[in-house]
């Protein structure tokens, strides 16, 4: 097929070359290095599967043996997951040209802790999923909430990209909670530090930050932000990557729809934001903070 401008083999040529301020110019892995997004949707089914075992598997038999059932689910679960894991460290091996088989070795050792991890999520999503339940006067049952509210569908992605971040896996627990925002538009970043009982109403437009620290028993609605307000640039003009700059919302906060709370700022425990508040300085504990000022020791 030819263009008015030449060949499509002379317009592949053009786009197969890159300069060399491109990152293509240097991060090409092959095919095969690439974590399969198929497979980590695969794997996220299974692990939700085994962590709410009858809920999201509907061909399981009433009458089945569970241990046996969850074994070899787990089996299935921790081949898929080393084989992703290992490919993620592939993608940055081959950028710094690093030995692969250390890549092999890592993925072992990673897959295997996560796997016996997975009690301590399954205990982490039963506090989600009843804090949604208590937390939400529509749900006339806790399985309702495992089964239909997004929250559930992002802090299981969440818990479980999170465990990863911390083993120290590359590339998939993001790739982990991507799936997740695509899927109920809300965006948890699996750096942030979300304590138990977590709940998300409604959900959609919710943004979590890397560097977020949210205690026990916090409540958010919808389109509420927990963002960065500046910063640091290193000495080419590019962000400098780690540096704490998301807030530290404390124990038994409730933000309500819309708020934006910006900067390494401290709400403190108990306090309530109200919808479309932005908020960039500390909050003390027991403050109501709507739009006109703060009061202490009020109802919203």
């Amino acid at each position: 097929m030819d263009t008015a401008s030449g060949s499509v083999i002379d317009l592949a040529r053009q786009l197969a070359q890159f300069d060399n301020n491109s990152p293509m110019s240097y991060i090409r892995p092959p095919v095969s290095e690439l974590p399969d997004l198929a497979e980590i949707e695969k794997l996220i089914k299974l692990l939700r599967e085994i962590v709410f075992p009858g809920y999201f598997d509907t061909t399981v038999p009433q009458d089945v043996e569970l241990t046996g059932y969850l074994e070899h689910k787990i089996e299935e679960a921790h081949q898929t997951l080393e084989q992703q894991i290992q490919r993620g460290f592939c993608f940055f091996c081959f950028q710094h040209q690093t030995d692969c088989t250390q890549c092999r070795h890592s993925a072992q050792k990673l897959s295997r802790a996560f796997i016996f991890a997975l009690p301590e999520i399954r205990d982490s999503l039963t506090k989600d999923a009843m804090a949604a339940y208590t937390g939400d006067p529509a749900a006339r049952h806790i399985s309702e909430a495992i089964l239909c509210y997004p929250s559930l569908v992002a802090l299981t992605h969440y818990r479980i990209a999170n465990k990863l971040h911390l083993l120290g896996a590359e590339l998939i627990p993001r790739m982990i909670s991507e799936l997740a925002h695509s899927k109920t538009g809300i965006d948890i970043h699996p750096g942030a530090t979300i304590g138990s009982h977590f709940f998300i109403d409604h959900g959609t437009g919710v943004v979590i930050g890397e560097t977020a620290i949210i205690g026990d028993r916090v409540r958010i609605y919808q389109g509420v932000t927990l963002g960065a307000k500046s910063f640091p640039l290193d000495e080419n003009g590019n962000p400098v990557k780690g540096v704490p700059r998301h807030p530290i919302i404390g124990n038994d906060v409730t933000i309500y729809s819309n708020a934006t709370i910006l900067g390494r700022i401290t709400i403190g425990n108990r306090a309530t934001i109200g919808g479309n508040i932005w908020v960039s300085s500390d909050v003390a504990a027991d403050t109501i903070v709507t739009q006109f000022k703060g009061r202490t020791g009020a109802n919203l």
